[in-house]
């Protein structure tokens, strides 16, 4: 089966160069800009009444696919799917940032960690009550040891 997917338009950043881009939303207080292909806008009704977006885009600067990476927090290789490295099979990335505006078909947004010009694939309203609500004892595989390093544990 083959899938095809069209950009609804692109994510406009402060980094051109890889090594820029904070590894995870978290780590960010970057501004960029959402462009949503204008023949989109009627899609974008309501979006203000948000204060976070999914967005879902595509790594298309992303060098070629590994099934293990040495991830940006650790120095010995993982899966690709126990961690959040573009150099994945569908290139597919998922950032959770701040909503700050709405102009039109652009959004401005904070706490961006993606490369200008990246292609965006999906915009989804985060939506605590679906997407942390009742999530209990939760594990973070090999993040563990790293977080209660920085903790003091």
């Amino acid at each position: 089966m083959e899938i095809t997917i069209k950009p609804i338009g692109f994510i406009e950043s402060p980094f051109t160069d890889q090594d820029e881009v904070p590894i995870q939303p978290s780590f960010s207080e970057a501004f960029g800009t959402v462009n949503v292909d204008v023949d989109l806008i009627e899609g974008l009704e309501e979006i203000d009444g948000f204060s976070h977006l999914i967005l879902l885009y595509y790594f298309d600067r992303a060098e070629e696919v590994d099934m293990k990476v040495v991830p940006y927090l650790d120095d010995k290789p993982k899966g690709i799917f126990a961690i959040r490295h573009p150099r994945r099979p569908n290139k597919i990335g998922l950032s959770i940032v701040q909503l700050v505006s709405v102009e039109k078909n652009k959004l401005l947004v904070k706490g961006i960690d993606v490369l200008n010009n990246t292609p965006l694939l999906d915009i989804k309203p985060f939506v605590p009550e679906f997407d942390i609500q009742g999530i209990e004892d939760t594990r973070i595989g090999w993040l563990t040891e790293r977080f209660r390093k920085e903790e003091g544990e």
